[in-house]
């Protein structure tokens, strides 16, 4: 898959490069060099190296992040319209770094980061429970229906909490839109050692990912432990997602949009799969953080709102598909 991983991770240099030089004010790429060299004119170092080049930064990691945990929930729940936004992942880490923040305003980031993992991982325990407790499972439309479910009810306690904590409101609010503008840069230190350290441990067993793409029978005859593995792939999805979540607010679509990217792009097993989604997330990001920056000139957009533009047309030809092919 060189062929295809090696112009993608070009458009992704090209991407952050361009976000370095594109904003309310054009900075010449004389400028941006000397800024990242540390000399030239203040105001448009200041603007490089404190505003543009944290958020080029967070799009990155953000973004191959998200790709890599949407590409683990497609494949270990089976179900192509799976993503970490979908299935309540995000509100639920949202929800609990809300309750953090309101009961003590000074966390750490460290703090934050943890208290989001667990989120994320409460909410995918609460929308597997309640899907199981139905009558189909872990169907596709059944799945989704619980996510959708608790992720209502994980943003209707988000407002509730909001509303009663006026002191940090304005804070909340632009931290849930979801997006790498204003975003404190020193949380990469703890997130980089959490993401690589899931990143490593999904490639080292990724065979066994490839073996739930089938289904659990083939998956037990090949000696696969079905629920251990499971459980594992999906504490790898709390884990990026609540590092995310921590680092950026809930960004939705990007690891729905990344993953199909990537299987169009030719890829088929798990080795090409991940490296691709992870770079094509990074791309979905980068690029809607550009778009960001004019779709509400001089105004920003929020991330997610830009991805809902792709992503939701996307959601709706994948239901479409599938109620075809059931019929």
């Amino acid at each position: 898959m060189r062929h295809v991983i090696f112009p993608l991770a070009v458009v992704s240099v090209l991407l952050a490069f361009g976000s370095l030089h594109l904003g309310i004010r054009f900075t010449p790429t004389g400028e941006v060099i000397a800024a990242l060299r540390g000399r030239g004119d203040t105001s448009a170092a200041l603007i490089v190296q404190s505003l543009r080049l944290p958020r080029a930064i967070l799009a990155v990691i953000v973004g191959a992040s998200l790709g890599l945990a949407g590409l683990l929930m497609q494949t270990v729940m089976r179900n192509p319209i799976a993503e970490p936004g979908l299935l309540g992942v995000n509100a639920g880490a949202a929800f609990a770094v809300v309750i953090l923040l309101t009961l003590w305003p000074g966390a750490s980031i460290l703090s934050v980061m943890l208290v989001s993992a667990l989120g994320a991982a409460a909410a995918v325990a609460c929308v597997l429970g309640l899907a199981l407790s139905t009558a189909s499972g872990l169907s596709p439309i059944f799945l989704l229906l619980a996510g959708v479910t608790i992720a209502a009810l994980l943003n209707a306690g988000l407002q509730v909490l909001i509303i009663l904590d006026e002191a940090v409101m304005e804070e909340l609010l632009f931290w849930l839109a979801g997006a790498f503008v204003d975003r404190p840069l020193e949380g990469l230190w703890f997130a980089l050692p959490v993401v690589a350290l899931a990143v490593i441990a999904v490639f080292r067993y990724r065979a066994a990912l490839d073996v739930l793409a089938t289904d659990d029978a083939t998956a037990e005859t090949l000696g696969v432990d079905v629920l251990r593995m499971r459980l594992g792939f999906l504490a790898g999805v709390a884990l990026l997602s609540g590092a995310c979540v921590a680092l950026a607010g809930p960004i939705a679509f990007v690891g729905l949009v990344a993953p199909h990217l990537a299987r169009l792009s030719g890829a088929r097993s798990m080795g090409s799969l991940m490296p691709l989604s992870m770079l094509w997330g990074a791309v979905l990001a980068q690029a809607a953080d550009i778009l960001a920056r004019f779709v509400l000139y001089p105004s920003e957009a929020p991330v997610s709102a830009v991805m809902a533009i792709v992503g939701v047309p996307l959601l709706i030809a994948l239901l479409r598909r599938r109620r075809i092919v059931a019929a």
